[in-house]
């Protein structure tokens, strides 16, 4: 019977640990947020953190790793490109458990330059390979990065600064006025993201 529990108690203990972790990593940043004091949001010994996850900085990463499962946007009618991928990235926003996990990233990236890695290993390995599948590989990482700067501007305006004009406004209306610039980034090429002329090169 201890055998059988005993790998019941190591993941509640695993889940209970996450759970303290991304509250406090939310509240007081990568930087002076504590192993002891997860331990004690999590009523746990600090040795018990350690040693399910060694050192803050593993703990961290496994606190903010997430798959955002993106649809498959080759599968997708082209003129909904940009609603669809604004649609499923405000579901991860707006509802648990992803948005504890994308909001404490967001929140610590903001104050502490050690967790901006975090968000760019995201974009690269999720969403620019996403990106890759549509128009010329070119400029895809070029367009996956205009694409980040709607989606992470809009979660940081409406989750972590709640500018009042942008909180205010319903999912459904998110949709309707960030949709067509995400669209417009996806289904053509930013003149930004073209190599430059021989002209603009003399110049």
């Amino acid at each position: 019977m201890d055998v059988g529990r005993a790998p019941r108690r190591s993941a509640a203990t695993r889940t209970a640990i996450l759970d303290a972790a991304r509250r406090r990593f939310a509240a007081d940043g990568y930087q002076r947020a504590t192993i002891r004091a997860i331990a004690a949001d999590a009523g746990i010994d600090p040795s018990m953190v350690m040693r399910y996850y060694g050192s803050k900085n593993r703990l961290f990463a496994a606190a903010v790793d997430v798959d955002l499962r993106l649809p498959d946007l080759e599968a997708v009618v082209p003129e909904r490109l940009g609603e669809v991928l604004i649609r499923h990235f405000l579901t991860w926003w707006e509802h648990p458990p992803g948005n504890e996990t994308l909001l404490t990233l967001l929140r610590c990236a903001v104050t502490d330059p050690d967790s901006v890695a975090g968000l760019q290993q995201i974009f690269a390995e999720q969403v620019t390979p996403a990106v890759l599948r549509l128009g010329d590989p070119a400029d895809a990482a070029c367009r996956a990065g205009l694409v980040a700067t709607q989606i992470l501007g809009l979660a940081l305006c409406r989750y972590v600064l709640r500018l009042p004009p942008v909180a205010a406004l319903t999912p459904t209306q998110l949709i309707t006025e960030i949709a067509p610039t995400i669209q417009r980034y996806l289904a053509s090429t930013p003149s930004g993201c073209l190599p430059p002329t021989d002209e603009a090169v003399t110049a």
